[in-house]
């Protein structure tokens, strides 16, 4: 009787010890804060648009004026991540489509540009007209700004990031809508504002299924490159965000009853679009400091190519 020559199990492991690749330098909670900052920018600028269009004055002004707050406030986060605001303008030194770097860029200074004149001429009367088109405007560069954020990191080498290029940009698009409900409904419940929460609800509702299915699909579709989603600090707190946001759209359904019950759905739909922000970003770093996913995707996509390069059969 012969012995069963059992295989060992695969380790994965680099020279002396060190990862394959470098974990990104990325730090908390600049980043973070940034993609959040810029998710309500971008959407907070569409919901001044489309209440312009629809004759909803007092909507529109706090749609462009929190579109503009909140992009001078995620630049400052971004400057304090470069370090030297000079790095900033370097990057619009040239406009390169093929980049998403680049496009980003040019991107945000657009969108901050648009979004500052439209508030300026929201607060003070002066050139209305100027105004208007600003805003409209806006409306086109903020979907932009909302979801080049998850393009650019799927772009990069990080396994967590790359293997989820279907993903992230759906969940920074439902982020950039959940993040402007939340906008929204704490301005409805603020005392005296007498703002219809409904179009804010309806965003809530939508931005919470479009981001819920997303984090989903991070913890369910990515197989094993999908693990730093589901472990660690990463997956609590993917987890903990997704609860928090699903609550928040439930929570706006009361908020046309309730002004409190509408306070609350726009905190725990902010606290869940940055815990799961702070999640992406653990996961990245943990990802790419672990040689085993970087490998996966090594051999994956060598795979892939080597499909591709197969000539078909006469």
């Amino acid at each position: 009787m012969t012995e069963e020559r059992q295989v060992p199990e695969a380790s994965f492991g680099s020279y002396y010890g060190r990862p394959i690749l470098k974990a990104p330098r990325w730090r908390e909670p600049h980043l973070p804060a940034y993609l959040f900052l810029g998710e309500l920018s971008g959407g907070a600028a569409m919901l001044g648009a489309a209440a312009a269009a629809a004759g909803r004055p007092a909507l529109a002004r706090a749609g462009r004026l929190a579109a503009a707050a909140a992009a001078h406030a995620g630049a400052a986060f971004l400057t304090a991540e470069l370090g030297r605001p000079e790095r900033f303008l370097n990057m619009l030194r040239v406009a390169k489509p093929t980049s998403p770097m680049s496009m980003g860029s040019w991107t945000l200074a657009a969108h901050t540009g648009l979004v500052t004149a439209a508030a300026a001429s929201s607060v003070t009367g002066l050139l209305p007209g100027l105004g208007a088109a600003a805003g409209a405007a806006s409306a086109v560069t903020g979907p932009v700004l909302a979801a080049y954020p998850g393009v650019l990191l799927a772009n990069t080498a990080v396994p967590a990031w790359h293997s989820a290029y279907r993903e992230l940009p759906l969940l920074f698009t439902g982020g950039a809508m959940t993040a402007t409900a939340a906008a929204a409904l704490a301005a409805a419940g603020w005392p005296g504002s007498g703002a219809d929460p409904g179009p804010a609800v309806r965003l809530a509702v939508a931005g919470a299924l479009t981001e819920g299915m997303a984090a989903f699909s991070l913890e369910h579709r990515l197989g094993e490159a999908g693990q730093p989603y589901r472990e660690g600090d990463a997956g609590r707190l993917l987890r903990a965000g997704r609860v928090m946001t699903v609550a928040g759209g439930a929570c706006a359904l009361a908020a046309r009853r309730s002004r409190s019950a509408g306070v609350l759905s726009a905190a725990l739909l902010a606290g869940g679009g940055l815990a799961v922000k702070f999640a992406v970003l653990r996961a990245g770093v943990a990802s790419a400091s672990d040689p085993r996913y970087v490998v996966a995707q090594q051999r994956a996509g060598r795979a892939a190519a080597a499909s591709e390069a197969v000539p078909a059969r006469a």
